[in-house]
């Protein structure tokens, strides 16, 4: 066997790959956003701007110092979206389909390494998963931009130059659930407008769900019997989430006459189901979230935490997270040894999995907030807000992005960087030595509680 290269020495675990591969794409977005020629007035916007704006696009995320309708040239906002499908498809995915296509054959090396990225599970069926991926990915988008484009066209007399750009970007982001919007009040002017809400919301929920997810259920949707146990779970905690979602929004929001209190009854129920889809990570908003109340934030906070489905372009700590440690849960309740779901025991690393990046959300969550509290004279449930949201990849605001400073804007930077590529996935990038353990130490029982 030959030597291995610098380059490979350096990065031997799949996750490093991934690491690295998300890192060179946000610098150069950085680069080509820093450039005058993105901005409007023909000045550089600064590389923490350029930087901000990189890596919210790239980890799908829609958090904005600047406005991104009236800042960003054409050219810087053709940047962002490409940005955003990079980003939204895996950028392992891309080099893999770029291989496949130049090369025909693929590696097991590479194999390894989209599998980190896309969540497979067995590499003998990669290179079918990223072509239905990618497929898929497109033929959603072109259907979310027709259907935005015809409406900005009849709606909205927008010339049909004009509506093809507009259907197009606002595809790409609501599928990747990426949140950028061409208009500084996100989709606000459009929040009894269904054609536009439900449309943004569906692609985001498709995606959202994850492709494993998704292509089971185009097989199988008709027998939920015989699903997968990440579909059964994906499903159930989707749908609960959302109705629960929902449900809230309108029972606080209901008489609040600067959000859904001028709405008749069907806006309502059209603004509080969007509301509840957003936070899964899509980050569009049709209501003035500052002007929510606090207890509408602490449900955005949940259910942005919770995220969307595994191998998705959701963020979060994953629906499957949480439904697993529910069971988890009710089998200690329970006194049983094993946890079960359905007809399934649920192995111990699917467990301690959970568990793990749970708690390292919760950590970094917690710090981040401490530390932005620190640096600005924002409240804790604006700090808490704006934290969550850009580890979750949610993109939402309550308005306070643009006054963290230049501190605060690096700190985001941090966290979105690592709600995308997950605490789990990070961490184990940097753990370069991995030792398996030859002998187990004797058991002594703790009293824990």
């Amino acid at each position: 066997m030959g030597g291995m290269t610098p380059f490979a020495s350096r990065f031997r675990h799949p996750a490093q790959v991934v690491v690295a591969a998300f890192g060179l794409a946000i610098a150069i977005g950085t680069v080509l956003l820093a450039l005058p020629i993105s901005s409007t007035t023909g000045e550089s916007a600064g590389w923490v701007t350029a930087l901000f704006t990189s890596t919210s696009a790239v980890c799908v995320t829609g958090l904005a110092v600047v406005d991104t309708a009236t800042h960003w040239s054409v050219f810087g906002e053709l940047v962002i979206a490409a940005l955003v499908q990079v980003g939204g498809l895996g950028i392992m995915t891309m080099a893999t389909v770029f291989t496949l296509l130049v090369s025909r054959r693929l590696g097991l090396r590479a194999r390894i390494v989209v599998q980190a990225e896309t969540k497979t599970l067995s590499m003998s069926d990669v290179r079918q998963v990223l072509r239905k991926v990618v497929v898929f990915s497109l033929l959603c988008e072109a259907v979310a931009a027709t259907i935005l484009t015809s409406r900005f066209m009849i709606g909205y007399d927008e010339s049909f130059g004009r509506a093809l750009y507009l259907g197009v970007f606002h595809a790409i982001s609501a599928f990747n659930d990426a949140g950028f919007a061409l208009w500084p009040d996100s989709l606000m002017r459009f929040v009894t407008d269904g054609w536009i809400c439900l449309t943004v919301a569906i692609a985001s929920i498709i995606s959202g769900l994850g492709f494993p997810v998704v292509f089971e259920l185009a097989r199988s949707w008709r027998q939920p019997a015989k699903w997968t146990i990440l579909t059964k779970i994906t499903v159930s905690v989707t749908a609960t989430l959302l109705v629960l979602g929902t449900l809230a929004f309108l029972a606080i929001e209901w008489r609040n006459p600067k959000t859904l209190g001028p709405l008749d009854d069907g806006g309502k129920l059209l603004a509080a189901f969007f509301a509840a889809v957003m936070p899964r990570s899509a980050g569009f908003n049709t209501l003035d979230i500052s002007q929510m109340y606090p207890s509408s934030w602490l449900t955005t906070d949940v259910l942005m935490f919770i995220g969307g489905g595994s191998a998705g372009t959701a963020g979060g700590i994953k629906v499957t997270t949480v439904g697993l440690l529910v069971f988890v849960v009710w089998a200690e309740l329970r006194g049983e040894s094993r946890v079960h779901i359905g007809h399934r025991s649920l192995p111990d690393s699917a467990q301690r999995q959970a568990v793990t990046i749970t708690a390292l959300g919760v950590a970094i969550v917690g710090i981040a907030t401490y530390a932005l509290l620190a640096l600005t004279p924002y409240s804790l449930d604006q700090i808490l807000f704006e934290v969550i949201a850009a580890f979750g990849t949610a993109g939402l605001s309550t308005g306070i992005t643009a006054g963290l400073g230049t501190a605060g804007h690096l700190l985001l930077v941090v966290l979105m960087f690592i709600g995308r590529i997950g605490p789990l996935t990070l961490g184990s990038a940097l753990a370069l030595n991995r030792r398996a353990r030859h002998y187990e130490l004797p058991e002594e029982r703790i009293i824990v509680g």
